[in-house]
């Protein structure tokens, strides 16, 4: 499992708690207040819609909560301003001596409802905690004598119920982002040691390919050497070209470029070039990501007909989002080598007197 699946499971099974708790509460100590006194409630109607719209949000809420997601915004912002107007009508229902009191059901439940709808927006929390107090006070204020004794007894009450709640939405958020840090610090790690495993698998890759090439040069330097082969015969001449072409185009594997398979294509045509072939190169479309492997399938046409020419060659790159075309028109037969092929590169090839035509395709990949 990921570091952000397990965040995730973890922070949808915080809202699943903080929910049921909320519902434990209402329906038990709530409810009880409220339904036990009832008769105390006035008008009575008017708490128990209050009661039954606190219900309603933790309904709508569950819907989402239950499947591992928050509530969304649009949602999650209105219900709680239905929360507050709930608790505003609740309070102005309970007779005033009970006010700070247990009985004074509606009070306290209200910030659990907030912290179930809001519990990871610290602004908009904070702003409902805030305007839940306000219009607490305010009511309070309206009803309880105006004297120390009673302003302190509301601060009391309004801080201790109110400090418990903003306090455990606050813990929780600090909980979350120490595993979000965390997260990300597992993720950079496991990046990290993927680039390492990249580049060691890469240099390794280009180990295995400088030993391939040398090792099909060496016979050919063997040969020059001791006289087995004449540099003046064509076929010759031809694996000399091919097989500095093809190290070339190694080298230029190395190289950070913003597009590798035209720089390793015109790496090969200027190896054409110092021979003195006179070599056009037109390239058209944008650039498309090519693996490593499928650039060296796509050139090997090019080398392979380039080491071939005697004075002219054209070679054209075509790219759209569905393939990459690499075609090359040299004018000599290619008698010696045959392009490489795979299942990933189409290679077609065609000789008509001194003209050799060759191209590969490949079928871009999503």
């Amino acid at each position: 499992m990921s570091e952000q699946a397990l965040l995730g499971r973890v922070l949808a099974a915080i809202r699943i708690v903080l929910l049921g708790v909320t519902a434990v509460l209402q329906a038990s100590m709530s409810a009880a207040y409220l339904f036990g006194n009832r008769s105390f409630y006035e008008p009575r109607w008017l708490a128990e819609t209050a009661f039954a719209a606190l219900a309603l949000v933790l309904v709508v809420a569950a819907g989402w909560i239950l499947r591992g997601r928050r509530v969304p915004p649009g949602v999650a912002l209105p219900a709680a301003g239905v929360v507050l107007i709930a608790s505003a009508t609740a309070t102005a229902t309970t007779p005033g001596e009970w006010y700070l009191h247990a009985r004074h059901w509606a009070f306290g439940l209200t910030g659990w409802h907030l912290l179930v709808l809001l519990l990871e927006r610290t602004r908009p929390v904070l702003a409902a905690f805030a305007g839940h107090a306000a219009i607490g006070t305010t009511q309070f204020l309206l009803v309880v004598p105006l004297n120390r004794v009673s302003l302190g007894e509301t601060a009391i009450a309004i801080v201790s119920v109110l400090g418990f709640q903003i306090a455990v939405g606050l813990i929780v958020q600090m909980v979350m982002r120490r595993l979000r840090a965390m997260a990300a610090t597992v993720t950079e790690r496991d990046r990290a040691a993927t680039r390492a495993a990249l580049a060691e698998q890469w240099e390794l890759d280009q180990r295995f390919r400088a030993a391939e090439q040398f090792g099909s040069v060496l016979p050919l330097l063997a040969g020059l050497a001791d006289g087995a082969l004449d540099p003046r015969a064509d076929d010759v001449r031809h694996q000399c070209a091919l097989a500095a072409a093809r190290l070339r185009l190694l080298f230029a594997e190395n190289d950070d470029v913003p597009d590798p398979l035209v720089h390793e294509v015109a790496a090969a045509v200027d190896i054409a070039e110092r021979r003195g072939v006179a070599v056009s190169f037109a390239v058209s479309g944008d650039v498309v990501p090519v693996p490593t492997a499928v650039r060296r399938m796509l050139a090997e046409p090019v080398l392979t007909a380039l080491s071939a020419a005697r004075t002219r060659a054209r070679v054209s790159l075509l790219r759209t989002a569905e393939e990459v075309r690499l075609a090359v028109i040299a004018d000599s037969a290619v008698t010696t080598g045959s392009p490489s092929r795979s299942p990933d590169v189409e290679v077609t090839s065609d000789t008509l007197g001194d003209r050799t035509r060759m191209e590969a395709r490949w079928q871009v990949t999503s």
